[in-house]
C-alpha cells in the first residue's frame, strides 16, 4: 500500500506516461512516489533509463528502459548518450497511447517534449531541483569553471524552451516556482506537486516531551551535504547535547578521524546506513534535525519525514523548504552556515520553551497537506485543469 489508503482509480482521469533521465537511488525514490500517486488515480507507465536492478518499480509498473548504459564520465560522451536518449524516447512516445506525457526531472528533454506535443499529447513538465545548477556545481569540479558555467547555461536555456512548450509546468511549492523564474500564479504553473509521505509510518512514536537533547542529521555523509560544517558544529555544542549522523557516504571515515574525541565520549553518533524503514524511530529519537540543504534540491523528503513524526527541522531556506519549514511555527531557517553560528543556533532552539508546539504544529501541516490522499486529490486535479 502506498499510502494510508488507496483512492480508487479515477475513470475521467487520462492515463499518463512518466518520463525521466537516468535514475540515481533519489531519483528512484522520488519517482516511485509520483507512480504510487498517479497510479492510485489514473492508468501510470514510465520510461527512464538506468533503473536501480532492484527497483521495486520493475514489478509494479509497466516500465520501458531505454538503455543500462551510464551516462560516462566526459562530456562528450554524456552529450551523445543525452541526445541519443532522447530520440529514442521520441520514439516510444509514438508508440504509447497514453494522453498524457510528464516530464518528471527530465525538463530539458527537449526533443520528446516536442515530439510529444507534435504527436497532439498533453505535456507536462516537473522538475525535481534546480538541475542545470546540480550540473554546473559538478562539472566545476571536473572543468574549467567558464566551461562549465556555459555548459550549465545551455542546459538552462533548454529547459527554460522545455517551460515553454509544455501545457503545463509542476513545481512541488509554489517558493520553488518562484526560485525557478516561474510565477506560481501563472496560468499553465501548477505549485503544489508536493511528494506524499507515509503518515502512517512515519508518526509521532515517542511525545516529544520524552526526548533527550540529541540533534541529528540524516542524509548521505559527502561534501554536498555540507557534512564537514556540521562535524565543526558537532564539536561545538554543550556536552549534554548529542550530535547523531544517520547514514553512510564518502565523509564517513573522515568523521571518525575528526570525531574520535567526541565518539569516544558519547557526544557524537555516527549509525551508519541505515534501513528505510528504521528511518521513523530515528527521527522520533531527534530533538532537532539539522539540514544545510543545497539549493539545487527542490523539496527534501527527509524534511516532510520529519515533520511527519513531530521532529523539528533547522534548514537553510532554499526552493521549497520555505513552504514547509515555518520559522518559529513549523520549524527553523538556517541564516548562517558558518559553524559558530550555527551551533549557537541549534542551541537557542534547544532551550526554547515552545518546542512542543512546533513539534505538534510540523505533524499537523503533513496530515493535512502531505499525506497520501491529499497529494492524489492534488494531481487529480492538476490532471483535470489541463483538460486532457
Amino acid at each position: 500500500m502506498a499510502g494510508d489508503s488507496s483512492p480508487e482509480t479515477s475513470a475521467d482521469l487520462p492515463d499518463v506516461c512518466v518520463v525521466t533521465h537516468p535514475l540515481a537511488a533519489a531519483g528512484e525514490n522520488a519517482t516511485r512516489s509520483l507512480l504510487d500517486i498517479l497510479g492510485a488515480i489514473t492508468g501510470v507507465a514510465l520510461v527512464t533509463a538506468d533503473l536501480p536492478a532492484d527497483s521495486e518499480i520493475r514489478d509494479r509498473r509497466e516500465l520501458v528502459e531505454l538503455t543500462r548504459k551510464g551516462a560516462g564520465d566526459s562530456v562528450p560522451v554524456a552529450a551523445a548518450r543525452f541526445l541519443l536518449n532522447q530520440l529514442r524516447m521520441c520514439r516510444v512516445l509514438a508508440d504509447r497511447d497514453e494522453a498524457v506525457v510528464l516530464f518528471f526531472g527530465a525538463t530539458s528533454y527537449l526533443l520528446p517534449i516536442l515530439a510529444a506535443r507534435l504527436l497532439g499529447k498533453t505535456v507536462l513538465v516537473e522538475p525535481r531541483g534546480d538541475v542545470p545548477l546540480t550540473l554546473r556545481l559538478n562539472w566545476e569540479q571536473r572543468m574549467p569553471v567558464p566551461l562549465a558555467r556555459t555548459l550549465a547555461g545551455l542546459v538552462r536555456a533548454l529547459e527554460r524552451v522545455g517551460f515553454a512548450l509544455a501545457d503545463g509546468v509542476v513545481t512541488y511549492t509554489p517558493e520553488m516556482a518562484r526560485q525557478l523564474g516561474l510565477h506560481p500564479e501563472a496560468p499553465n504553473v501548477y505549485p503544489t506537486g508536493a511528494r506524499y509521505v507515509r503518515t502512517d509510518e512515519f508518526a509521532i512514536e515517542r511525545p516529544y516531551a520524552d526526548r533527550d537533547r540529541v540533534v541529528g542529521f540524516l542524509g548521505r555523509l559527502d561534501e554536498e551535504k555540507g557534512v564537514r560544517e556540521l562535524a565543526r558544529v558537532a564539536e561545538r555544542l554543550p556536552d549534554d547535547v548529542t550530535f547523531r549522523f544517520i547514514g553512510d557516504g564518502d565523509l564517513r571515515e573522515w568523521l571518525e578521524g575528526e570525531l574520535s574525541e567526541e565518539i569516544a565520549a558519547g557526544r557524537v553518533e555516527l549509525t551508519g546506513w541505515v534501513d528505510h524503514d528504521d528511518v521513523p524511530a530515528q527521527l522520533n529519537d531527534l530533538a532537532l534535525l539539522v539540514l544545510p540543504s543545497q539549493p539545487t534540491e527542490g523539496l527534501p523528503t527527509t524534511i516532510l519525514e520529519a515533520l511527519a513524526c513531530g521532529t523539528p527541522v533547522l534548514a537553510s531556506p532554499v526552493s521549497g523548504v520555505p513552504d514547509v519549514v515555518k520559522e518559529g511555527e513549523t520549524g527553523f531557517c538556517i541564516d548562517s552556515r558558518e559553524p559558530a553560528t550555527l551551533a549557537a543556533r541549534i542551541e537557542s532552539i534547544l532551550a526554547a520553551r515552545d518546542l512542543d508546539t512546533v513539534s505538534s504544529n510540523g505533524r499537523e501541516l503533513i496530515a493535512s497537506e502531505y499525506s497520501f490522499e491529499a497529494a492524489c486529490a492534488r494531481y487529480r486535479a492538476i490532471l483535470r485543469a489541463v483538460g486532457a
